[in-house]
């Protein structure tokens, strides 16, 4: 099936909307079913949202899997079932007030690879269910720790009770549980006060469009080629009896092996789909976007 429009718009989400919210903006403004997006923003935050148009959304995760950039402001002292302003806030009666010093030493523990507890309040499954509806309802919820790694954490402000971290990292990181376990490593806690996601792989906040100005002309010149979304992988270009042979569905070898994932473009530029390592240690045209009907 064609799609009259295809690309990416990276969408500066407002506070207080969801990303679901983003996706059918953008699919109205543009008449089309065939939006998604590259990775949840929770409604308390503000930031990059990704959106993927037509062919494009068999993009989506390959951009997911980009590094994410943040700012957030932690309150020490304080807790909540949610990690952040969504539940109640309790207040600690005799907290501890770590020094700066002490937490630029707590923070070199959660650089680089790490195991990171989900937290309870999150989108994550539990048994089938997604892990907030059951907090929601106080069940009890047990969320095995997964591997996360951050590449960039970095007080921006500190003046108790409030925290200031820049952070860059893994897609499946919780920013929540970045202050959460921290704290606990303080003698403390912590609740999330604010989210900004500051960048997605390449697409900035700064470049990114506002939400309430979409409009069908302004979202067409905002659309990006589906290349943007996989400028970060390995490129090749392809031509003649070699593009012949992908684009009907067979093996060819690749300049660029072992790359698990090459973007494959035409002599003119044109993203025509994504080269997938086989078993045979060939490649394979997936997704496909030249056979797609």
């Amino acid at each position: 099936m064609r799609f009259p429009f295809t690309g990416v718009i990276p969408i500066d989400k407002p506070v207080g909307v969801s990303s679901r919210r983003v996706v059918d903006v953008v699919a109205k403004a543009l008449g089309t079913k065939a939006v998604g997006h590259a990775g949840t923003l929770d409604p308390l935050a503000r930031g990059v949202v990704v959106v993927c148009v037509g062919h494009a959304t068999k993009l989506v995760d390959f951009v997911h899997a980009t590094p994410k950039h943040y700012r957030a402001t932690f309150l020490l002292g304080r807790s909540s079932p949610s990690d952040d302003f969504e539940t109640a806030i309790e207040e600690e009666v005799d907290p501890v007030r770590p020094s700066r010093e002490g937490i630029e030493r707590g923070l070199a523990g959660f650089r680089g690879d790490i195991l990171q507890r989900p937290c309870d309040y999150s989108a994550v499954h539990v048994d089938g269910k997604r892990a907030y509806r059951l907090a929601r309802k106080g069940r009890p919820i047990e969320l095995a720790a997964k591997p996360v790694r951050i590449d960039r954490l970095e007080i921006t402000e500190y003046d108790w009770p409030r925290l200031g971290l820049a952070i860059e990292c893994s897609s499946g990181t919780f920013v929540r549980a970045i202050g959460r376990d921290l704290a606990a490593t303080l003698g403390t806690t912590a609740v999330m006060e604010s989210l900004v996601r500051t960048a997605v792989g390449p697409f900035t906040i700064t470049a990114s469009m506002p939400l309430d100005v979409l409009s069908l002309e302004a979202t067409l010149a905002a659309l990006l080629p589906a290349a943007a979304a996989v400028r970060h992988l390995p490129q090749t270009q392809l031509a003649g009896e070699e593009l012949d042979r992908v684009i009907r569905g067979g093996l060819i070898e690749c300049p660029l092996s072992p790359a698990s994932a090459v973007a494959a473009s035409d002599e003119a530029g044109d993203l025509v789909g994504i080269l997938q390592r086989h078993d045979t240690g060939l490649y394979r045209l997936k997704p496909n976007f030249r056979g797609l009907g």
